[in-house]
């Protein structure tokens, strides 16, 4: 009750001065990024802002009140144009709750379990105070895929009974219209052109899971980490989500495929999370998908990455690894909220000879299609030390599609014609190592 009194006082007091105190924290910037996995509210400011929350049931409700600051034009645009088709967030108001004490209140969709943190400057960035928005009952990515192939089972019975349907009412129809007189014989009925056999319906799922092939794609960066920008702006997390995404829709017409997305929207995806995503759902192969950059503008070729546990295969790669493994600090990772201390410090370790020889083998397949595309960068896959490819059991590999830092490149990269090029050699050379070995799990065997 009294939380509900305190909101109700907090969303009335407009009449307390809005202009910015003496000292107050001045924003830079209010940025909302909705997903189905989780959404991101970002305030970045000229100093750190200190901020408490608590959420109400039945209306679902989030409240955060923020020290040091007071109402501007930031935050009324917050207010003004709410982020549209958000999983979680159905409207925002805001209110000088005290002087110096903005709250903001999020009315919502559904419960949700939210996380709060700041983040230290980075790169473009200043201070961010940070609100992820998480499902209070998030979904099982595993029971998704199979909901997903128990409900395409369902409609192809539904399919295969319709189209026999269908050629059940045309032979009745045809023969209604051929009707034999009785004053002479019939002639022999001409010969009929044979039906196709219509497809056997698939049978009821029962309580086992066929095995399935399942790739994870992780098209890079995302949300605050926008990755490289090339010349002409385009930015790398852009291109490699349009290239995952046609990259998915492709595999899936492979037979007896399912591919998982670490991100299938604009979000910033952790790098632990993004490998434990893929091996939560048992995925037979992992590909991360990269737009290269590189200081200087000339660099061009398309590359390919597995991991090293050791000394990176050239100054190149290992530079390429260490900018790639900032993405955490520049997409913002709320390091706090990771429950197991050692998680962290075990991404430096988990790795496994098997897994690097298979990565390799899986690398040389795609390098080899890419090649018949475009140019390389290098005639081999690369290694380096790159924190998303130590799932220990998938055989994982780093694409790097072009350099976007490079002008031609950049514009090959927004081109739909080139991209689908792109999109071809990659399914190619992930069909080819998974063919070439069944199932695509890492193994103890020789190759």
């Amino acid at each position: 009750m009294k939380r509900r009194l305190l909101l109700q006082l907090g969303l009335t007091t407009w009449s307390l001065p809005l202009r910015a105190q003496p000292g107050d924290a001045q924003l830079v910037a209010v940025r909302v990024w909705p997903s189905q996995a989780y959404t991101r509210v970002t305030l970045e400011s000229d100093r750190l802002l200190a901020a408490t929350h608590f959420v109400t049931h039945a209306p679902e409700r989030l409240v955060i009140d923020i020290d040091g600051l007071s109402l501007s034009n930031r935050l009324r645009e917050l207010v003004a144009k709410p982020p549209a088709d958000d999983p979680y967030i159905a409207g925002v108001r805001v209110g000088q709750y005290q002087p110096r004490v903005v709250r903001l209140v999020f009315d919502l969709k559904q419960g949700v379990a939210p996380q709060v943190f700041t983040l230290a400057p980075v790169a473009a960035y200043q201070h961010r105070l940070v609100l992820d928005l998480y499902a209070a009952q998030p979904k099982d990515p595993l029971a998704e895929l199979i909901a997903e192939r128990e409900a395409n089972a369902q409609q192809a019975v539904g399919d295969v009974n319709d189209a026999l349907g269908d050629w059940l009412q045309r032979r009745e129809a045809e023969r209604a219209q051929a009707p034999v007189s009785a004053s002479q014989p019939a002639p022999p009925p001409a010969p009929q052109p044979t039906a196709p056999k219509p497809p056997a319906a698939p049978k009821p799922a029962s309580g086992k899971v066929a095995r399935l092939r399942l790739i994870a794609l992780d098209p890079g960066h995302g949300g605050e980490d926008p990755g490289a920008i090339g010349p002409s702006g385009l930015r790398e997390k852009d291109v490699v989500l349009s290239i995952a995404q046609q990259l998915r829709d492709r595999l899936l017409q492979e037979p007896n495929m399912r591919v998982l997305m670490t991100r299938d929207a604009d979000y910033f995806v952790p790098l632990h999370e993004r490998v434990r995503k893929a091996r939560r759902v048992g995925a037979d192969l992992f590909v991360s998908i990269h737009a290269d950059a590189f200081l200087r503008p000339e660099a061009r070729g398309a590359s390919v990455f597995a991991l090293s546990t050791g000394a990176a295969s050239s100054a190149a790669a290992r530079w390429m690894a260490q900018r790639e493994n900032q993405a955490d600090a520049v997409g913002g990772l709320n390091i706090r909220n990771v429950k197991d201390s050692a998680v962290l410090r075990a991404m430096a370790d988990m790795s496994t000879t098997a897994q690097i020889r298979d990565s390799l083998q899986l690398g040389s397949q795609v390098l080899g299609q890419l090649g018949r595309v475009g140019r390389l960068h290098k005639p081999r896959v690369e290694q380096a030390g790159f924190a998303v490819l130590k799932a220990p059991d998938i055989p994982s590999i780093l694409v790097e599609t072009a350099f976007i830092s490079n002008p031609e490149e950049e514009k090959k990269l927004r081109d739909p014609s080139y991209q689908a090029q792109l999109v071809d050699a990659l399914a190619k050379g992930l069909m080819r190592h998974l063919n070439r070995r069944p199932g695509g799990r890492v193994t103890d065997g020789s190759a």
